[in-house]
């Protein structure tokens, strides 16, 4: 029987899909799990001093994964939308909401669904 609060549960699939993107994007390795560990903590902190928050919770971790990897390792995850031009990430979009997506902001298009980049960057698969 699980007992999980729904904060947990909403921190489970906020991690779960986070981790599902860096794995479609082959960049799932231990130092980048542990990212997504920090954003976690960071994010249980967060939720818990604003409680309506929770349904920010996925797109907030993705940012903060984004935005850790940029500093360490570079942009992720790269778009596959443009063909042409500088290599650039996509954006998590709401900002701060609920069911966030990747968008390729300089072309104007939803990419995918934070936590489902796999059928778009190994499609088939």
């Amino acid at each position: 029987m699980d007992h999980a609060t729904p904060l947990e549960q909403a921190l489970h699939v906020a991690r779960a899909l986070v981790l599902a993107d860096l794995a479609a994007g082959e960049v799932a390795d231990a130092d980048v799990v542990s990212l997504v560990e920090d954003s976690v903590t960071h994010r249980r902190w967060w939720v818990e001093q604003w409680p309506e928050g929770v349904d920010c919770l996925s797109g907030l971790v993705a940012q903060d994964v984004q935005d850790a990897l940029l500093e360490k390792y570079g942009r992720w995850p790269l778009c596959p939308v443009c063909g042409h031009g500088e290599p650039h990430a996509l954006d998590v979009e709401p900002e701060l909401g609920p069911d966030p997506r990747w968008v390729c902001s300089e072309a104007g298009v939803m990419v995918a669904p934070v936590g489902a980049l796999g059928a778009v960057l190994r499609p088939g698969r």
